[in-house]
C-alpha cells in the first residue's frame, strides 16, 4: 500500500486569492504522489475525528509552508511575524505530537521546517528584511546558494556518493523569518546555510538518528525554481513513510487486517 502522508497545509479560505491558495496546497500533494505516496490534507478547519482518524492512519508527516508560527510558541512578543495562524499553529502541533508518539518521519518545508525547529524547542529570527523575493504569481522566484554539511543526511540524498567540503546548490527564496545559528533546538542539526542581510542563516536541519526528521527552507515543490536534487528528497522520504517505524506501527497494521 502506498504510505500514508498526513501534509497540514493552510486553509484556503483564510487567504486573500483562494485559487492561489488551493494551487499551492496542491503542488505538496502532487510531489508526494509523484513519488508514491498517498497525501492527506488537513488544514484547520478539519475536524476533531477526520484529525485524529489520519493521525492514526498515517505513515509520515509532512509539515508545509505559509503563514507564520505564533512568537509565543517560543516565547517571544511579535516583533515582526505576519499573518499569524494560530488555529493552524494547533493543528501542527497535535501533528507533530503524534508523529512523535509513532516515532514517523517528519519533512518539513519553509514555515514546516521552522516548525520542526519551534517544536523541538528552538527559536526564530521574526524578519528578515528583503530576503523573501517575489511571491508566487508575482515573478521568478528570488534563488540564492546555500552551502551543505557533506557528512549530513541531507548531502546523502541529495548528492549520494559525493563528499566535498564545496558541496551546495541555488535554491528558491520565499521566506521573512529565518533560524539563525543560535536559534536552533538541541535535539537538531544544522546542515544547510546561506548569507542573509542579517549575517548566515541556517537553511536545513535534521534530528541525528535513524528516524527521518529533516526541514529545508526552501520550497522543492517549485520544481521550476530549484535544482533537480531536490526530487531526492521527496523519494527518500517517501521512502522512509514506507518503512515500519516501530511497535506502534506494527501493532496499527495488525489492528487493520484483524
Amino acid at each position: 500500500m502506498a504510505p500514508r502522508i498526513v501534509v497540514t497545509v493552510a486553509d484556503p479560505s483564510l487567504q486573500p486569492d483562494l485559487d492561489l491558495a488551493r494551487r499551492k496546497n496542491d503542488r505538496y500533494a502532487e510531489s508526494v504522489r509523484r513519488h508514491g505516496g498517498r497525501p492527506v490534507l488537513l488544514d484547520a478547519t478539519t475536524g476533531p475525528r477526520e484529525r485524529e482518524r489520519a493521525f492514526e492512519t498515517m505513515d509520515g508527516l509532512l509539515l508545509s509552508g505559509g503563514a507564520d508560527v505564533h512568537p509565543s510558541r517560543y516565547g517571544q512578543a511579535d516583533l515582526g511575524s505576519r499573518e499569524i495562524e494560530p488555529a493552524r499553529d494547533e493543528l501542527e502541533a497535535a501533528a507533530w505530537d503524534a508523529a512523535e508518539v509513532r516515532h514517523l518521519p517528519v519533512l518539513g518545508i519553509c514555515r514546516g521546517f521552522q516548525a520542526i525547529n519551534i517544536f523541538s524547542g528552538g527559536t526564530l529570527l521574526q524578519d528578515v528584511a528583503g530576503h523573501a523575493g517575489p511571491g508566487w504569481g508575482t515573478g521568478p522566484a528570488a534563488m540564492h546558494r546555500i552551502r551543505i554539511d557533506p557528512a549530513s543526511r541531507l548531502a546523502s540524498m541529495l548528492f549520494p556518493g559525493v563528499d566535498d567540503d564545496r558541496l551546495g546548490a541555488n535554491v528558491n527564496t520565499y521566506h521573512h523569518q529565518a533560524v539563525l545559528p543560535s536559534d536552533v533546538a538541541p535535539s537538531l542539526l544544522a546542515t544547510a546555510w546561506a548569507d542573509s542581510p542579517v549575517g548566515e542563516i541556517v537553511e536545513a536541519l535534521e534530528r541525528p538518528g535513524g528516524r527521518f526528521i529533516v526541514g529545508v527552507q526552501c520550497h522543492p515543490e517549485r520544481t521550476e525554481f530549484g535544482p533537480p536534487e531536490l526530487e531526492r528528497l521527496w523519494a527518500a522520504f517517501i521512502a522512509a513513510c514506507g518503512r515500519p517505524a516501530g511497535p506502534q506501527v506494527r501493532a496499527r497494521s495488525s489492528a487493520r487486517s484483524s
